[in-house]
């Protein structure tokens, strides 16, 4: 998405000069949002990107994987061969975590790419018996699709409540009863001490069947190939970028999963894991790079994502960190409810479960920077744009 999306925004930018995709893999750009959902489930057989590439004078490269940066040559290296460059985008998103012991391990999967949702695809057709791994979004989307499938889906969670690293422990609880309501069971407080074929066994001694296991305990950016590059990393793997997502390396950028960026808005890097950020930092490379300086170009965005879970539409909007006040809008043990964060009467994030209204007026009290009146809004029949101060 980064990637296709910085190359569009050039051409959209005025930008004249050669643009060269590269991808590792063979496919054609696709979308990953519907891996989780309508191919993983067969309703459709791919995602790939609607972008006529010939007619903007796009050139890809497909299956060449990058293999290293020599930034004072303004060359890639890659498996065919070492590609040069004027300006440089990195756009190489992130990478699953695996579970240690699994490697080779038959009947287990990560979900990430085209390739793996295909290898997922035949066994929720085959309605086998699975162990999830993890209770973040992809595990949870998983096993959302897999239920729809006639699954049985157990989910293992090594903290006390999903979504631990996303949402605190008093939002996060009241999402543990989605799992039962579909039929998944969810097991916290859990932690794997061994996979083999057939089963998954936990730390407390208990033992899982599993047909199949499904590992989803995170991403990290894949920025292994920048090593000894010369462009700084954070400790996370993170390439380090400015406000206007140019790294330490001269004429090169960074965008989408694999980079971080200074936010003046919350006053702090933050790395974003979604899909609207590798829509939305494309712009401001483009902009940049044909604008340079007199641009003006810089990111700050309010941070934005969705997920489709157990029949449930979640979204959030912003940075709930540092907030030092919790509103609820409706009860979070129903079927639609909204939680605020304020910082200093300052609303800035909130997360919406089947209240999109709240979402798109909330987000946009964010981006100006809105004083709320909690009182108002707190109820849930006051639009949030009538409780501001």
């Amino acid at each position: 998405m980064a990637g296709v999306q910085t190359a569009i925004a050039l051409r959209e930018e005025g930008w004249t000069g050669v643009i060269t995709l590269l991808g590792a893999e063979p496919h054609q750009p696709y979308d990953r949002p519907p891996l989780s959902k309508e191919v993983l489930l067969g309703k459709v057989d791919g995602s790939a990107f609607k972008v006529d590439f010939p007619a903007l004078s796009i050139e890809l490269l497909l299956g060449r994987q990058v293999t290293a940066l020599r930034p004072t040559e303004h060359l890639l290296e890659t498996e065919a061969g070492p590609v040069p460059y004027d300006r440089l985008v990195i756009a190489t998103g992130a990478e699953p975590i695996t579970l240690p012991g699994t490697e080779g391990v038959p009947g287990v999967y990560l979900l990430r790419t085209l390739d793996d949702a295909e290898r997922l695809r035949p066994v929720l057709a085959e309605q086998q018996e699975i162990v999830v791994v993890g209770a973040g979004w992809i595990g949870a989307e998983f096993a959302t699709a897999a239920r729809e499938a006639g699954c049985v889906v157990t989910v293992v969670e090594a903290a006390d409540r999903p979504l631990a690293g996303a949402l605190p422990a008093e939002v996060a609880e009241h999402m543990k009863a989605w799992y039962a309501d579909s039929g998944a069971r969810l097991i916290t407080g859990a932690r794997v001490a061994a996979v083999e074929p057939g089963a998954v066994q936990l730390a407390d001694g208990a033992r899982l069947r599993a047909d199949a296991v499904l590992v989803g305990i995170g991403a990290r950016p894949a920025t292994d190939w920048l090593a000894g590059s010369g462009v700084e990393l954070s400790e996370d793997g993170a390439v380090r970028t400015d406000n206007r997502l140019r790294t330490t390396a001269p004429d090169v950028y960074a965008v989408g999963d694999c980079a971080s960026f200074p936010s003046a808005r919350y006053t702090e890097r933050l790395l974003v894991h979604h899909w609207d950020n590798a829509l939305q930092g494309p712009r401001t490379v483009a902009a940049d790079i044909v604008g340079g300086e007199t641009s003006g170009a810089v990111y700050d965005p309010v941070p934005y994502f969705w997920s489709e879970q157990f029949g449930r539409f979640v979204q959030y909007a912003g940075h709930h960190a540092g907030a030092d006040r919790t509103v609820w809008r409706g009860d979070p043990d129903g079927a639609a409810w909204t939680v605020c964060w304020l910082r200093e009467g300052v609303l800035v994030a909130l997360l919406a479960v089947g209240r999109p209204r709240d979402l798109m007026q909330g987000r946009r009290l964010i981006e100006r920077g809105a004083r709320i009146d909690p009182e108002r809004a707190a109820d849930p029949a006051v639009p949030l744009k009538l409780a501001v101060l």
